[in-house]
């Protein structure tokens, strides 16, 4: 992995693909654990958490579900600090064993906004996974049942997390380098 340029500012190597899909197929056999025999509905949040979801939806080995629902908060490299529902949620999730997908959680912002609709749905449980989680840019208290890498508090593109549009079908993860 080298230095790639998206929109004129350098970004580094910081997790390859093999690292991301060691730390995958891991969630995937913890979750196919946890949630066996229970029929879950992952309700994965787009865009940016596709290939994470994807990758992981493949892996498990029980009986599963998944939807999907657009969410967004960022423009450019930083929050926008307004969560839009671009696509809203159309599956009945009442009892339901739900596993929510993000591909990263930094402020909490996104969740906050996002975990009452989906409580007054009155899922029969409720958990978070999530590929990466800035734990020093949190803002809002959220409890993550599920993480794969915890990471500081630095704009990182590649696998499904995009800026400003470009980047998302890289297979690692990039790191912006810092002047």
């Amino acid at each position: 992995m080298s230095s790639i340029v998206v929109h004129n500012k350098t970004f580094i190597p910081y997790l390859s693909e093999k690292e991301i899909i060691e730390k995958v197929n891991a969630l995937a056999a913890q979750l196919s654990e946890d949630y066996q025999d229970k029929r879950p509905l992952f309700i994965s949040i787009l865009n940016g958490s596709f290939m994470f979801s994807s990758d992981l939806f493949k892996r498990l080995t029980i009986e599963a579900e998944i939807c999907f629902i657009k969410l967004a908060s960022y423009k450019g490299t930083k929050s926008s600090g307004q969560v839009i529902t671009a696509i809203g949620l159309d599956t009945d999730i009442a009892g339901r064993n739900i596993v929510i997908l993000e591909d990263i959680i930094d402020t909490g912002k996104t969740m906050n906004h996002f975990l009452p609709q989906i409580y007054n749905q009155q899922p029969r449980s409720l958990k978070i996974a999530v590929l990466l989680h800035k734990p020093e840019a949190s803002v809002y208290p959220l409890h993550i049942d599920y993480t794969c890498f915890t990471i500081p508090n630095k704009f990182v593109l590649g696998y499904g997390l995009d800026f400003d549009g470009l980047g998302r079908n890289l297979p690692e993860l990039y790191q912006l380098q810092e002047n």
